[in-house]
């Protein structure tokens, strides 16, 4: 029996913020996958080995996690005034889908740096030494993120002192700016309310805050469900009972948001919304074993992403907390304190991370107007990534 030779497609590897993915050019991707559809889903299931019922993904790319489950297609602005189109592919771990319904924040530190190695950026536009402001149009959801990119030389700057928790080593600072992060075609809040009771079978009804901003979220109180906020990896991927609160929580959000019409679609929709837990700052230990006091954070957040909690924080669930924050009483605000603030201190499992937002409420409906975080981005390797034979 003869077998079809793998065929090899120019690719990227790279870290962006606290997530890994594999990048591609549009137009280096093979034909059937430059448009949407089933063959281009194919092909990076396959690129990232999924899905895979070990869930460990040894036979692709993928790290077996959702940070490092991702992946990016760059291409060709279509909109004006921008420099690059950004599509961002959330790969199941274990299951056939690939899911588009939303953002990496994480990766978008990334993507500046791509889009300028890529041929994507005008030269005349690259300084010789300083900063490039690339303009991104996030595909996805449809808004505008501007990266400043640190140039040397002519060149990406990559390495550089900028500290990041939940990252191992140093690197250069990338500044992200979300502009207008809230959903453009419906309210921030999409029940109109700042705060919902939330009636979820088997576990109660829970206050939450549902945003749509950087990512649909939904945020309950730690204490509500029996948690501290304190929580790290272990203490929840381990309790497969805690898991299936969290989907049910999800799920039943989902539905008040008018993301999904029934309970059962949740399990087609992974990547978004993501439900979170808050509370008031505590002292604990990180994941590596770094001490936060009570008065390096304003606010606790514990977030969950494809399932399992994160083991820092999503990019785009940053800014949902940052924007959340910034509307007095939300549930977000109210474990931060209350009152009016523009920039916001929260502790997660790895560490700390400092984000602004600016919102504003016009004619009884709030809206942000733009969040602005720091990340870093490396290349980790750069070639061909092969995968076996042909996409059908």
């Amino acid at each position: 029996m003869t077998h079809p030779a793998q065929i090899r497609v120019p690719a990227t590897y790279m870290r962006g913020g606290t997530s890994k993915g594999v990048f591609f050019r549009l137009q280096d991707l093979p034909d059937e996958a430059q448009v949407p559809g089933e063959p281009r889903d194919k092909f990076l299931l396959r690129v990232i080995g999924s899905p895979d019922p070990y869930q460990k993904q040894i036979d692709g790319m993928g790290g077996a996690t959702s940070s490092t489950s991702k992946t990016v297609i760059l291409a060709a602005p279509t909109q004006p005034d921008h420099d690059v189109d950004y599509l961002f592919g959330q790969v199941s771990i274990d299951k056939p889908f690939v899911d588009w319904s939303g953002n990496c924040g994480n990766l978008t530190a990334a993507v500046g740096a791509f889009a300028i190695n890529g041929g994507f950026v005008a030269k005349d536009r690259i300084p010789q030494n300083g900063i490039c402001t690339v303009r991104i149009w996030q595909a996805n959801i449809r808004k505008t993120i501007v990266a400043h990119v640190p140039i040397t030389d002519g060149e990406v700057q990559e390495t550089g002192d900028f500290e990041l928790d939940g990252v191992t080593f140093p690197a250069a600072e990338v500044q992200v700016e979300f502009m207008d992060p809230a959903d453009g075609e419906g309210s921030m809040f999409p029940t109109g309310n700042l705060v919902d009771d939330l009636e979820v079978p088997g576990v109660g009804t829970l206050k939450a805050t549902m945003i749509n901003a950087g990512i649909p979220t939904i945020f309950v109180n730690a204490e509500d469900i029996g948690y501290k906020g304190t929580e790290l990896q272990e203490d929840i991927n381990s309790d497969a009972d805690a898991l299936a609160k969290f989907e049910s929580i999800r799920a039943h959000g989902a539905v008040r948001m008018g993301l999904i019409k029934s309970t059962e679609e949740a399990a087609n929709r992974q990547h978004t919304p993501k439900v979170a837990f808050v509370a008031r700052p505590s002292d604990y230990l990180s994941s590596s074993g770094k001490s936060i006091g009570v008065g390096d954070v304003d606010v606790l957040v514990r977030a969950l992403s494809m399932g399992k909690l994160h083991h820092a924080m999503m990019g785009t669930a940053a800014v949902a907390i940052a924007t959340a924050s910034a509307v007095p009483g939300t549930l977000v605000n109210q474990a931060a304190g209350g009152g009016n603030r523009t920039q916001v201190t929260f502790g997660h499992p790895s560490g700390t991370l400092r984000v602004g937002a600016e919102a504003q409420e016009l004619d009884g409906e709030w809206t942000a107007t733009k969040a602005i975080m720091s990340r870093s981005a490396r290349i980790l390797m750069e070639g061909w990534v092969r995968v076996p034979g042909l996409v059908d």
